[in-house]
């Protein structure tokens, strides 16, 4: 049985992400897509794992429009095509993200 808060849709959208220590130091910069996406989280496909333990800092591009999201990881898992996937979830994101973010899952919903 899902638990989830939020209702999840299939999306592929490119985005870049910062993996910060919680002490503020950037470990590790990327690009990758999100598999799914909610308003209080992601699915996301990466070519390397990101660990637990840091902050991910993420821009993603709906369109014209860019939302900037803070998130944690919940968990990463390897894919069968070797790609790692970690579900984010998001924790900090500006009205302005928001809205985004909103405004992209309500046209996905009327697709």
């Amino acid at each position: 049985m899902e638990n989830r808060k939020h209702e999840r849709f299939n999306s592929t959208n490119l985005l870049s992400y910062s993996c910060v220590t919680r002490e503020g130091i950037v470990v590790q910069q990327g690009m990758g897509k999100t598999l799914d996406i909610s308003e209080g989280g992601i699915l996301l496909e990466t070519h390397v794992p990101i660990s637990p333990e840091h902050i991910v800092h993420l821009d993603i591009g709906f369109k014209e429009d860019v939302a900037e999201v803070i998130g944690e990881v919940a968990y990463t898992r390897s894919s069968e095509s070797g790609q790692s996937e970690s579900g984010i979830k998001f924790q900090e994101y500006s009205d302005e993200s928001r809205d985004i973010l909103i405004k992209f899952i309500e046209n996905f919903k009327a697709k």
